[in-house]
C-alpha cells in the first residue's frame, strides 16, 4: 500500500492483534512485539493493509493493558521501546500501516497521575480524576460499573468517591479539565512522530459525563441473566453533547500529522454511533460499526441493518464493518463454522472499510475456559452469566506441534483442543479452507473496484437469500448469500444475475456461468461478474 496516502483507511483491510495471543518470542507465554515482527510475512501473505495493537503499553494488567500506567512506554512484558521501533520499522518496510491502541477514559490507580490526585483535596491533580462527595453516606448517585457493583469508590484519606466505568484499579480521567486534555494530545504526537499511522480508541463515547452527576434511569427492557450494570440506561455516564467537542480536538491533533486515522470505539445504536463522524466530518474518520456483532444472523436482520446503516451516514462519511474483537463471542461460535465463510464473504463484500480480528480467517471458535483457568476480570466479578471474554483470546493456531506453534512454554491461556488441525500451515495447504477462502475474497476486493469503493445496491429477496450490488465506473458485481442450510434457487434474469461465478465460499465454482437459475447450497455465497 502507498505509505503516502491520506485515504488508504478507506480501501485498506484491517486486522486486529491482541498482542498477548498473537506470537510469543521470548518463550514466557505470552505473545510479544519481536513475536508480531516474526509474524508480518503472514499478514503480508493474507494480504490485510493494516494491523491494530491493543494496548502494549506498562501497565498493572488488572485488565490485560487497559488499565495504563504509563501513556508513553512499552510494558517489559511485550518487550522495549527499541522493539517497538523495530516494528514500525519492519511493518512499514512490508507496506503494513500500524494502528494503536489509545485508551484516554481512564489509568491504573497506579500511574502517577492518579497516585498524585488521591494523595490530597489539595494537589494539583485532584481535579485530572472524578471525584464527588458521598451522598448521606452513599455513593454519590447510582452509575454502575460495567465490572459489577457501584461505579464509585470511596476513598478513606480524602473521604471522597472517585468514579470508575470499569475497575475500581481503573479510575476515569476528568475530560472537562483542559489540562487532561492536553496531556493526552501530547501523548498523542508522542506516538505520531514515531510513526504510527493512527489510533483506535477505547470507549470513545464515555470520555465525558454529565455535569450534574444525575442518576441514570432504569432499564425497562433488561432481565435476569445479563451484566448487572444493565440493570441503568446509561443516558448521564456515557454519550454526552460535550463528546463530540473532544473527539473534534483529538481529530485536530491527528491532521497536524499525514495521512492519519482516527477511529472510536462505539457500542452506540446506529442512529447515535454516526454523530460520532462529527459535524462536517471532523470527527473520528472511521467510529466502530459493531452492528454485526449483535445482530439476529439472518437475511432480513443484515438486510435492514445494513440499509439502516448506509441510510444513517452523513454526507461523504465513510462506512466499516466488524465481525470479531477481543471483547465478543467468536464469529464461528455466534454463527456456525458453515456460516462463518458466508460471513467472510458479506464482510469483504460490504461497502466500508473492514476489520479481521486474529483467528478468524482460520475459523478460530470460542473456547470454554474451566473456572480454575480463568483469567478475565470482568468474569471473575460477574460470574455465571457466560460472556467472559477469554474464550475469544486464546492464542494464535499456527501449525500442529505443540502449544500450536505460538510458544515453546505453556501459553497465558489455553489453547482451543483442535489446534492440530485447524491451524494456518494446515488451513494454508487446503485449497478450499476458510483461510484460502479468506486470502480469496481479500485479493478480489483489491482487484476489483467496485468491491472496494463501488455504490451497495440492495436488491429485493426473500427467506433465507441476502442480495446485494456492488457498482463503480468498472463494472458491477452482484454478491449472493444463502444465511439458511436448505438449498435454494433464484431466477437469475428477473435480478440481472446473469454472468460467471467470480468467487463462491466453497472456492469450487469459479468461472461458472450463470443463466437462467443460480443454484445455491445451504450456507454458501457466491460473488457475480455481471
Amino acid at each position: 500500500m502507498d505509505q503516502s496516502d491520506k485515504d488508504w483507511w478507506r480501501r485498506g483491510i484491517f486486522y486486529q492483534i491482541y498482542p498477548r495471543s498473537f506470537q510469543d518470542s521470548d518463550a514466557d507465554g505470552v505473545g510479544d512485539i519481536k513475536g508480531i515482527i516474526d509474524r508480518l510475512p503472514y499478514l503480508q501473505d493474507l494480504g490485510v493493509d493494516a494491523i491494530w495493537l491493543s494496548p502494549i503499553f506498562p501497565s498493572p494488567m488488572a485488565d490485560f493493558g487497559y488499565d495504563i500506567s504509563d501513556y508513553i512506554g512499552v510494558d517489559p512484558l511485550f518487550g522495549t521501546m527499541q522493539d517497538f521501533d523495530a516494528l514500525i520499522s519492519a511493518a512499514h518496510a512490508s507496506g503494513l500501516k500500524l494502528i494503536l491502541d489509545l485508551v484516554p477514559n481512564h489509568t491504573s490507580d497506579q500511574h502517577p497521575w492518579f497516585i498524585a490526585s488521591r494523595s490530597s483535596r489539595d494537589d494539583p491533580k485532584r481535579d485530572w480524576y472524578i471525584w464527588q462527595p458521598g451522598a448521606d453516606g452513599d455513593p454519590p448517585n447510582n452509575w454502575l460499573s460495567e465490572f459489577g457493583g457501584s461505579a464509585w469508590e470511596y476513598d478513606a484519606a480524602t473521604r471522597q468517591y472517585y468514579y470508575h466505568a470499569f475497575l475500581a484499579q481503573q479510575p476515569d480521567l476528568n475530560w472537562r479539565n483542559p489540562e487532561v486534555r492536553q496531556a493526552m494530545h501530547d501523548v498523542m504526537r508522542f506516538w505520531l512522530r514515531k510513526g504510527v499511522d493512527g489510533f483506535r480508541v477505547d470507549v470513545i463515547w464515555h470520555l465525558i459525563k454529565d455535569a450534574a452527576f444525575r442518576d441514570n434511569p432504569p432499564n425497562p427492557n433488561y432481565h435476569e441473566g445479563r451484566p448487572p450494570h444493565e440493570q441503568i440506561l446509561t443516558r448521564y455516564s456515557t454519550d454526552q453533547p460535550e463528546v463530540h467537542d473532544v473527539i473534534a480536538e483529538m481529530r485536530r491533533v491527528i491532521d497536524e500529522f499525514d495521512d492519519r486515522v482516527l477511529i472510536g470505539e462505539v457500542y452506540l445504536p446506529l442512529h447515535r454511533l454516526v454523530a460520532y463522524y462529527g459535524n462536517d466530518l471532523t470527527g473520528a474518520q472511521m467510529p466502530f460499526n459493531f452492528a454485526l456483532l449483535s445482530t439476529l444472523w439472518s437475511a432480513r436482520s443484515i438486510e435492514m441493518i445494513v440499509a439502516d446503516y448506509e441510510k444513517a451516514l452523513p454526507p461523504g462519511a465513510w462506512p466499516n464493518w466488524v465481525l470479531g474483537n477481543h471483547d465478543r463471542p467468536r464469529v464461528a461460535s455466534r454463527v456456525g463454522p458453515a456460516q462463518a465463510r458466508v460471513a467472510a464473504m458479506l464482510l469483504l463484500t460490504l461497502r466500508g472499510t473492514p476489520t479481521l480480528y486474529y483467528g478468524d480467517e482460520i475459523g478460530m471458535h470460542q473456547v470454554a475456559i474451566a473456572p480454575d483457568q480463568v483469567r478475565d476480570p470482568f468474569e471473575k466479578n460477574v460470574p455465571g452469566i457466560g460472556v467472559g471474554r477469554d474464550g475469544c483470546r486464546t492464542p494464535m493456531q499456527w501449525n500442529a506441534t505443540s502449544h500450536a506453534g505460538f510458544s515453546t512454554s505453556a501459553p497465558w491461556l489455553p489453547l482451543s483442543d483442535d489446534f492440530a488441525r485447524e491451524n494456518v500451515v494446515s488451513l494454508d495447504a487446503d485449497a478450499r479452507s476458510i483461510l484460502s477462502l479468506y486470502k480469496a475474497l481479500i485479493d478480489l476486493r483489491k482487484r476489483l473496484p467496485q468491491l472496494m469503493s463501488g455504490d451497495y445496491l440492495p436488491i429485493a429477496s426473500e427467506g433465507d437469500l441476502l442480495l446485494y450490488r456492488r457498482q463503480s465506473e468498472a463494472g458491477a458485481v452482484v454478491i449472493a448469500l444463502n444465511l439458511g442450510a436448505e438449498p435454494v434457487s433464484i431466477a437469475s434474469e428477473a435480478i440481472g444475475l446473469v454472468g460467471e461465478i467470480l468467487l463462491s465460499t466453497s472456492l469450487d465454482r469459479q468461472d461458472e456461468k450463470i443463466r437462467s437459475v443460480l443454484d445455491l447450497r445451504g450456507n454458501e455465497g457466491v460473488i457475480i461478474g455481471v
